[in-house]
């Protein structure tokens, strides 16, 4: 067993199921093996008195399995001191209360580790419009952040079609943790309303594909547009249910505050601020060679904690 500790704002104690001579006689004995690293963030269940920074978290034994069948873990090593490369993408026909949260969101970028890249963009009729493209000059995205228009009657649209626009952005990027946070609605016209269904649609099936094969996390934040602000039970489940697939599919986490657009997003960065603190990259060995998607499991043996992780990934 190996062990790992200390982290800035937590202790977090992990203990890793498989030693290193297991590992080191699987790949001898299986030449059609390989490895595969996926990033994972370890959460706590419950949160303590004194708030998510004080919690201690013992993460117990880990346990992986691919398509179902229990892997060989390698390694496990922290990567918060690896750069960040944030897109942050924001709907342009939200309600006019986003407005009251750029501030929220400047500090947000400000904070920043010194390393990051942050892109700012916002989502209008299937499409991007890039204020700052991806920079390491943290105040300069920031300073980009503009009132939206709120501007209803623009037709069918998917957030999801400018979010797969926005991941092809990161491939002139190095090597780094890839992340989006998307400020959304959550929901999908682009087939009719009537057609929307929670959680399902075919943009929204694209976009995950390509955030997995592109290994970008997809935080998301649940804000009121044209069609939900109204308090429609249904479409918010549509929009708020895509949001929490594309988030859970992607590895990162959704955050809503009920049906209606939050009062502030200082709590989400607060929790969101914690969650890239505790960002591992975990290595296996993989007994899968055939090419195409691969399902992907990884679990604690404390009931107490939670690891966020991608559904699933591609292999080419």
């Amino acid at each position: 067993m190996s062990k790992l500790t200390s982290l800035p704002t937590i202790v977090l104690t992990i203990f890793l199921l498989a030693v290193s001579g297991l590992a080191q006689s699987g790949l001898a004995s299986r030449q059609t093996a390989r490895t595969m690293t996926v990033p994972i963030t370890f959460f706590s269940r419950e949160k303590s008195a004194d708030g998510p920074r004080a919690e201690y978290l013992e993460a117990g034994y880990l346990i992986v399995k691919e398509d179902g069948e229990p892997q060989t873990i390698l390694s496990l090593r922290s990567v918060t001191s690896t750069p960040l490369h944030l897109a942050i993408l924001i709907q342009e026909d939200l309600s006019s209360e986003i407005n009251l949260q750029l501030r929220d969101i400047a500090k947000f970028i400000k904070q920043l580790p010194a390393d990051s890249r942050v892109m700012v963009a916002y989502l209008r009729a299937g499409s991007i419009q890039v204020a700052q493209k991806f920079t390491a000059d943290r105040d300069r995205a920031a300073n980009s952040l503009r009132v939206v228009s709120g501007a209803a009657g623009m037709g069918p649209r998917s957030p999801y079609q400018g979010l797969e626009e926005a991941l092809e952005r990161f491939d002139s990027l190095p090597t780094g943790r890839r992340a989006v946070l998307l400020i959304s609605d959550g929901l999908d016209t682009s087939e009719g309303v009537s057609n929307i269904v929670p959680g399902s649609s075919a943009e929204l099936d694209r976009a995950i594909l390509k955030a997995q094969r592109k290994a970008v996390s997809v935080y998301s934040f649940y804000s009121s547009g044209p069609m939900t602000m109204g308090g429609n039970s249904r479409l918010i489940a549509a929009g708020q249910g895509s949001l929490g697939r594309l988030s859970d599919e992607t590895g990162g986490r959704a955050f809503f505050a009920g049906s209606f657009s939050p009062v502030s997003f200082e709590p989400f960065f607060r929790e969101l601020d914690v969650m890239l603190t505790r960002q591992f990259a975990l290595t296996y060995l993989s007994t899968h060679m055939k090419k195409g998607f691969h399902k992907l499991e990884v679990a604690s043996t404390n009931p107490s904690v939670g690891i966020e992780h991608p559904s699933g990934y591609f292999y080419r």
